[in-house]
């Protein structure tokens, strides 16, 4: 991605992880909740194919905000939780939450 030479670089890479479609709500759940498994965050999130939502994993992985867990059982169990890098972002969320709380309007068809 092309970045402007008048914003900071580091603001403009961090604007378009986390305004990626999804992102925000994925890291909100593991946020929220103990290491799930794709079903799980899936079923959560309730319209996000499958395809997408492994893309985002990927990149949040990729990012080093997600660690993904491999536990050697049978089947094979995969978790995903938050690093310390992820749950740095919780006054972001957070403030994202309080700011859509007080100023955004429910969406009347959902």
């Amino acid at each position: 991605m092309r970045y402007s030479t008048r914003l900071c670089s580091r603001y403009q890479r961090g604007a378009e992880i986390l305004g990626k479609r999804w992102t925000g709500l994925i890291i909100k759940i593991l946020m929220t909740e103990r290491p799930l498994r794709f079903g799980e965050i899936a079923e959560r999130l309730e319209v996000v194919s499958d395809r997408v939502l492994s893309e985002r994993l990927k990149e949040l992985e990729g990012e080093g905000i997600i660690e993904r867990r491999v536990y050697p059982e049978t089947p094979v169990r995969i978790e995903y939780a938050l690093t310390p890098k992820g749950a740095a972002l919780d006054p972001v969320i957070a403030a994202l939450e309080a700011w859509s709380t007080a100023w955004m309007e429910p969406d009347p068809a959902g």
